[in-house]
């Protein structure tokens, strides 16, 4: 008889078989899957595995040209071997190693070790603020060594199994051929690398014409204008091995060139401009100051041309300046704390558009023109006194004598201060002898902010500064933020504190917000706290000169593509209009006229044709407490302005006169005591609308001129 299977051993049974079942299917499972990813889908993923040997390599594209309204060259690009380090190569590699391969760096760039890891290092770093350091991506090749020799490079390249991690690739690095020895510093501007919140902005925005390798502008046009000089990058894809060896090409995305910028800027007459300002400056130095009983500190100064008619920037200078080359290829820790130093003049800062300067007499122009359009008239005749009594203090004449009983003409003449303190105390009597009273009606104040003043005027470059208008608000609120200290200061002096502190604190707690009529006199005459920039009196006599238009001041003028087109003209733009009838401007030009003919001014004007070139000007030397005063010449015709300003430099027509003069004989090509035209810094003395001419062979040419 057949045996049977017990019910225990029919369940082992069954089981068997269900493993055996779930482990075949297993094996089909796993053997489909092979065939899948070798048959179906092998040739997706061996082109998969392909590209991750392949690395695409940022192509920074030529930065566009700056040209001035000629066509010269004010910033251009220049081939440059660079040496760069990737980061994320070095670090996969041992520490020794690492160590290795930065000594032999240095040593073939010539440069020390700690040099090389100092430019590695993120500038956010603690360990960073010593040296150069990296201000770009995280994720792309620092540069560490900029101009290297071709051989260098070449050696570099051909030896890559000892230079891990290193790269050597030319690039397109910022180049400034000074047409005429111009420096333009501050109006140019300078790049650095862009930032990671920067990028981080851009891949936000999908603006694709920048990478962690970029860099972007920080200052004067190559910031107002960045996004048309960039260009686009392109993108090459090399194969690499494992060690990140570069084995061979495998296709480029070429990039785009950025556009050039046409400015209105003319090289020859910034020239004239850099240079008399730097020789003033110098020769002021050299000036013994019979008030402090030493020679001018003269520690800086602005020159402002303007065309009238546009508010376009023809020259602009400042000093001190520095080189923008400094910038090129990384700036180094104790070069750019130089930029910085008052010890050293604070380089970077402008003094044309960002210093701000008590104006002096230049302002009693302006000052003429709200006393007749509020009660006074051309036949007003006010005494022009040695002195000016207020309260217990006497108010003084500067650069003029007494002359008795004058004209408005007069007083700007001979810059008579007197005159002016007496509008000042008489609008204050009428309208403002409540000390308190921060509404109080002044003239003279709306006309001030009529002019544009104590506001920026919209200049094409970054970092503007307002200036101020020290009215009744701005003491007001000035009070407000300094009466605890001096309050303190007054209840608990210091040990050593002077009597001056003393009594100064005590009536600055009691009454520091009084707008007082020693205030209203002053700022008849541009003294006390009101301070301005070379820019705002330019753009302001700009008005005086054109009719009454306030026009924002422009350096760029067109941007053009790398073919040659004009893509963007950047036309002049009204910013307002000055509320003063014809008759008062007209009054006041005449007597502009004056100042230069036998005023202030006419000593530094002898010989010169006024009857061809009509020059108004106005001089100015502003008195600052505790320091020499300040130089100042203002100056106009039917085509320019020109402003000249020298911080601690003495009187405006003594130190600035002859430097004015000389622009202006650059302007018009005045020789001796003629006009020859042909001597014109600018060839038809107005540079007007018409653009240089961009070859196809790449030149730039001078504009067509109409015959």
């Amino acid at each position: 008889m057949p045996q049977r299977t017990s019910p225990a051993g029919q369940r082992s049974r069954l089981r068997l078989v269900v493993v055996q079942a779930l482990v075949f299917s297993l094996f089909v499972t796993l053997f489909a899957r092979l065939w899948y990813l070798q048959v179906v889908g092998g040739e997706d993923y061996q082109a998969q595995a392909v590209s991750q040997s392949v690395r695409e390599i940022v192509v920074q594209p030529d930065r566009g040209l700056i040209v001035d309204a000629q066509g010269r060259s004010l910033v251009a690009n220049r081939s440059s071997w660079v040496v760069s380090v990737d980061r994320t190569l070095l670090g996969r590699l041992p520490e020794r190693d690492q160590d290795t391969v930065v000594r032999r760096v240095a040593r073939v760039v010539d440069a020390t070790p700690k040099a090389i890891r100092g430019r590695l290092r993120n500038c956010g770093d603690t360990d960073s603020r010593t040296g150069t350091c990296w201000n770009g991506s995280p994720y792309q090749p620092v540069p560490v060594a900029s101009d290297v020799p071709q051989k260098v490079a070449l050696r570099i390249l051909e030896q890559g199994e000892d230079y891990p991690a290193v790269l050597a690739q030319q690039q397109s690095v910022r180049a400034y051929p000074e047409p005429y020895g111009v420096n333009a510093a501050h109006l140019l501007g300078y790049l650095s690398p862009i930032t990671e919140d920067e990028l981080d902005a851009a891949e936000l925005d999908d603006d694709s014409s920048v990478n962690g390798a970029s860099q972007v502008g920080r200052a004067g046009v190559e910031k107002s204008y960045d996004r048309w000089l960039r260009g686009m990058p392109g993108y090459q894809r090399v194969e690499v091995d494992s060690m990140g060896r570069v084995l061979g090409q495998d296709g480029l995305d070429a990039g785009r060139p950025g556009d050039t910028l046409v400015t209105s800027l003319d090289a020859r007459v910034q020239s004239v401009v850099e240079k008399q300002l730097a020789e003033t400056i110098s020769t002021a130095r050299q000036t013994f100051d019979e008030v402090s009983g030493k020679k001018y500190v003269a520690d800086s100064g602005a020159a402002v041309v303007l065309e009238a008619r546009t508010g376009r920037v023809v020259a602009m200078a400042s000093q001190p300046t520095y080189d923008p080359g400094v910038w090129v290829g990384g700036i180094s820790q104790p070069e750019l704390s130089r930029l910085y130093s008052e010890a050293a003049g604070t380089p970077l800062l402008s003094r044309a558009t960002q210093g701000q300067f008590a104006p002096g007499s230049t302002w009693k122009p302006v000052m003429t023109a709200a006393a007749l359009t509020n009660g006074y008239s051309p036949d007003t005749r006010l005494n022009c006194s040695s002195a000016f009594q207020v309260g217990n203090r006497a108010f003084k004449n500067y650069e003029s004598g007494a002359y008795g009983f004058i004209g408005f003409d007069k007083a700007l003449e001979v810059s008579c201060n007197t005159f002016f303190y007496r509008i000042g105390y008489d609008f204050w009597r009428r309208f403002g002898s409540d000390v308190g009273n921060v509404n109080a009606k002044d003239p003279l104040v709306q006309e001030a902010k009529e002019f544009g003043f104590g506001a920026e005027t919209g200049i094409d470059v970054p970092g503007e500064a307002p200036g101020r208008i020290a009215d009744r608000t701005w003491k007001r609120a000035y009070f407000e933020s300094q009466k605890d200290y001096y309050c303190d200061l007054a209840e608990d002096p210091p040990a050593d504190a002077s009597d001056f502190l003393r009594r100064f604190s005590r009536e600055f707690c009691i009454e520091g917000y009084a707008y007082r009529a020693g205030d209203a006199v002053n700022f008849a005459i541009g003294q006390g706290d009101t301070i301005v920039t070379p820019l705002q009196l330019a753009r302001a006599y700009g008005a005086i000169s054109n009719g009454g238009t306030l026009w924002e001041p422009r350096i760029g003028k067109a941007i053009v593509s790398p073919e040659g087109e004009v893509v963007r003209r950047i036309p002049p733009r009204k910013q307002g209009t000055v509320d003063v009838p014809p008759s008062v401007l007209g009054y006041i030009d005449r007597a502009l006229q004056g100042v230069t003919r036998q005023g202030t001014m006419s000593w530094r004007m002898g010989g010169f044709p006024l009857d061809e070139v009509v020059v108004r000007s106005k001089t100015g030397s502003a008195e600052v407490y505790g320091k020499q005063s300040t130089s100042w010449v203002a100056s106009y015709s039917d085509d320019y302005v020109v402003v000249m300003m020298v911080s601690q430099g003495g009187t405006g027509s003594g130190t600035s006169g002859p430097a004015v003069r000389a622009i202006w004989e650059s302007l018009y090509g005045v020789r001796g005591e003629e006009v020859v035209p042909e001597q014109a810094a600018i060839p038809g003395v107005v540079a007007g609308r018409p653009l240089p001419v961009f070859a196809t062979d790449g030149a730039v040419l001078p504009p067509r001129r109409r015959r």
